[in-house]
């Protein structure tokens, strides 16, 4: 049996880097990263993820990459043969989240851009990875990869997404919820929400990992995507 193609979609200030050892171990699927930054809604980035996607695939979104994986449900459910959700949410933006956004989207339009990886690498990972120097770098990177534009444009995107829990209960793909039990950014509490709602979901919470799931236990997210993907 031919393997799904795997979409990949990253989050906020993150490039495929962010799932560098899952795409090295499902190398056996077909493999794409949806571009996540040249859009400025998560409508736009979900149609840009779809008309460069096959006609058929699993889908596997972070953070971000949850909103824009939920909007893709909403608008083409029936291109998607699995889906995973990683340390996200289904809620909208709290008045609080919006004025964190509007402080970092000032501090990336008046050129200290550079200060922007080093405020927000706490709440990417679990309390115990604060001082990992080689996350620390991973974040960096990426983040330079992105650049303030592009940030600009994620911020403004996930600003003004929608509240998509209403839709949770239309999915009928099988799908992965999966967090950490230290995501300070997304607790997983939004996790278990999400896989209440929707009907054929099963959720997975990894000890001592905070939202970088991917990076930071990056072989219990393997085990169990790969065991998900390989379900029948």
């Amino acid at each position: 049996m031919t393997a799904d193609p795997i979409v990949f979609v990253p989050g906020l200030l993150c490039t495929e880097a962010l799932f560098a050892p899952q795409i090295t171990a499902l190398a056996d699927h077909p493999i794409m990263v949806a571009n996540i930054g040249d859009d400025v809604s998560i409508g736009a980035v979900a149609a840009r993820l779809l008309d460069a996607a096959p006609d058929r695939f699993a889908l596997i979104g972070l953070s971000m990459g949850g909103y824009i994986a939920m909007e893709v449900m909403r608008v083409a459910p029936e291109r998607v043969s699995k889906l995973s959700l990683l340390n996200t949410s289904a809620r909208a933006d709290t008045n609080e989240q919006s004025r964190r956004r509007n402080t970092l989207v000032r501090l990336a339009t008046e050129k200290s851009f550079e200060k922007i990886p080093d405020l927000l690498f706490p709440g990417f990972v679990h309390e115990k990875n604060e001082s990992c120097a080689t996350l620390r770098s991973v974040v960096v990177e990426m983040a330079t990869q992105t650049g303030p534009d592009a940030f600009v444009r994620q911020q403004r995107a996930i600003a003004a997404r929608i509240d998509s829990r209403p839709s949770l209960t239309d999915i009928d793909c099988p799908t992965l919820v999966l967090t950490g039990d230290g995501d300070r950014l997304l607790s997983p509490d939004l996790s278990a929400e999400i896989h209440e709602l929707i009907p054929n979901s099963h959720m997975v919470t990894i000890q001592n990992c905070g939202h970088l799931s991917t990076l930071e236990a990056p072989q219990r997210v393997i085990a169990e995507l790969s065991a998900f993907l390989n379900s029948t």
